[in-house]
């Protein structure tokens, strides 16, 4: 179980304060576990800061005690791989939707109980990938090492006076970098993702080789001034704006893609009825209200607000990008940056590697 108490004492406050309903954050028998196996393995790429709270909040609701392992998106799904036939977990928590979806035969199907709350845009109707949160790419601005160069959206990356100042991770091992080529490509090719090339291109040149390690190393780098803008999700950058007036986010104007990630049950888990309380529980309206107030997350419900820190959907041109197309040409578009990041021979990799 876990110890911080002082941890779970504010996540109860923060809940009671923020649900606008009755309901208690004490669900009682909604949430009581089996009488045996009152356990959960669950692994997650999500920051601590994130799924601290909510685990041991789950733990004190539920009594099912939840063993915890760590480790970028990537790496987890290496693990499913090299175990095919014996589930190394129970849950994965976390992962962008093109992340996870080439490798659902792994996940089990189930359908959450609050399936009736979520966007349509974001129900389960694959089975077996039910939706978290909803992560947005953006720009990441510091407006102090920016000066007087305009940045609204992509395009404004390729001014001149940006060569080298601009922070992007390699998209094959950073998913919210994988994301942001997506976007790219399919907000610069006018829907068509294979006429974006072009741009790709144009802007790897001004990134001038320099690839960061990881998504961390993206939003750490602009928040220390090192670099002018990055290329990073919502989240990442919202906790650095909300505390420090130099820093700022941009929704590209060519258009954003609002990609979801995910919880999903494995095949052959171990404690398959604790994994379906586990997405029943943070699907539910406290754990919702709570990461879209206090954790800088978009919820997926239709019933919770988002905060004031972003901007509303309707106010952003937002653009759809063909997930199955994408997650097909994901090798091959991996492949394609690599060469048009690398063409000049000056390709580094920065910072630590972290998916």
């Amino acid at each position: 179980m876990w110890k911080n108490k002082s941890i779970f004492i504010f996540f109860i406050f923060s809940i009671l304060s923020l649900c606008s309903c009755s309901k208690k954050t004490g669900m009682g028998a909604e949430y009581s576990a089996p009488a045996v196996h009152r356990k959960l393995v669950v692994a997650s790429p999500h920051p601590l800061t994130l799924i601290n709270p909510i685990i041991e909040n789950f733990e004190n609701e539920t009594g099912i005690d939840i063993e915890l392992i760590q480790g970028g998106t990537g790496e987890i799904i290496a693990n499913l791989r090299r175990y095919p036939d014996s589930a190394p977990y129970d849950v994965l928590w976390g992962g962008s939707y093109t992340t996870v979806l080439p490798f659902s035969n792994f996940f089990a199907e189930y359908h959450s109980k609050n399936e009736d709350f979520i966007f349509d845009a974001y129900k389960n109707t694959e089975g077996m990938f039910t939706r978290f949160s909803n992560v947005p790419s953006v720009l990441m601005i510091n407006k102090k090492r920016l000066g007087m160069i305009k940045v609204e959206g992509y395009k404004d990356l390729l001014n001149p006076l940006l060569k080298g100042q601009i922070a992007f991770a390699d998209p094959e091992t950073s998913s919210s970098s994988w994301e942001h080529l997506i976007n790219m490509l399919f907000a610069m090719g006018d829907g068509n993702a294979e006429n974006g090339w072009n741009y790709v291109g144009k802007l790897c040149r001004n990134i001038d080789g320099k690839l960061q390690g990881g998504s961390s190393a993206v939003y750490q780098g602009v928040a220390k001034g090192q670099f002018a803008v990055g290329l990073t999700f919502e989240e990442g950058a919202a906790n650095f704006a909300q505390s420090d007036e130099n820093i700022s986010i941009v929704y590209m104007k060519e258009g954003v893609v609002f990609t979801p990630d995910g919880i999903c049950i494995l095949k052959n888990a171990k404690n398959p009825e604790n994994a379906k309380i586990f997405i029943d529980y943070t699907t539910d309206l406290p754990v919702q209200n709570y990461i879209s107030r206090q954790l800088n997350r978009r919820s997926v419900r239709k019933d919770v607000d988002i905060k004031n820190l972003f901007m509303p959907v309707e106010s952003i041109n937002c653009i759809n990008a063909d997930y199955a197309f994408a997650v097909e040409k994901q090798k091959e578009w991996n492949a394609e940056f690599h060469n048009l990041i690398i063409q000049d021979g000056s390709s580094q990799i920065w910072g630590e590697s972290v998916k």
